[in-house]
């Protein structure tokens, strides 16, 4: 079911007897989640070129099997404390389209943790207080075990513009990379 549907159905309290698929992670000890839906895979830390002029939460791009991807450092972008590169650091692939294309953005997180199937009945709209982050970056807020696991919209994680501007990043350093081939 995807962020509209989901937001219509617990808006409305439409049937909620569908269960989908979330990849959970950690954030300054806290538990976050995406989609299963929209992540293509997990990767363990590896280098990642620094890129000048960027914003500070974008840590800078990889490069997957001769295609470069942009990575944002989600503690940084949420502006939450830690960030610190440890061995259980992993680079999440997600999939975000915009109106013209599909990227793939690379997503430093804590630690992945596991992945849960959640049934609407444990679903929560995002609160409008009481989270560190931004709430338009929050799909909605899931019951697990003792507490709760904050689902995030991958399409909000960064807004159009970055999207945009991420995509001609990668372009432009495509193009670069294929000068430099073609020199050699």
């Amino acid at each position: 079911m995807n962020t509209a549907n989901l937001a219509t159905a617990l808006e409305t309290g439409q049937d909620k007897s569908f269960e989908e698929q979330y990849l959970t992670f950690r954030l300054d000890n806290e538990m976050y989640a995406f989609s299963i839906s929209h992540v293509k895979e997990i990767l363990e830390y590896q280098k990642v070129t620094h890129v000048p002029m960027m914003p500070d939460f974008i840590q800078g791009v990889i490069n997957l099997r001769g295609e470069v991807v942009p990575v944002v450092n989600l503690s940084k972008r949420f502006e939450l404390d830690g960030g610190d590169i440890t061995k259980r650091t992993c680079i999440v692939i997600i999939e975000v389209e915009t109106s013209q294309l599909a990227q793939d953005i690379g997503v430093v997180v804590d630690s992945v943790s596991e992945v849960l199937d959640i049934d609407a009945q444990e679903m929560r709209q995002s609160p409008s207080f009481g989270t560190s982050i931004n709430t338009r970056f929050i799909e909605a807020m899931a019951r697990h075990n003792d507490g709760f696991v904050i689902i995030l919209d991958h399409s909000q994680v960064l807004s159009v513009d970055q999207i945009a501007s991420l995509t001609e990043m990668t372009a432009s350093l495509e193009q670069v990379g294929n000068h430099a081939h073609a020199a050699v």
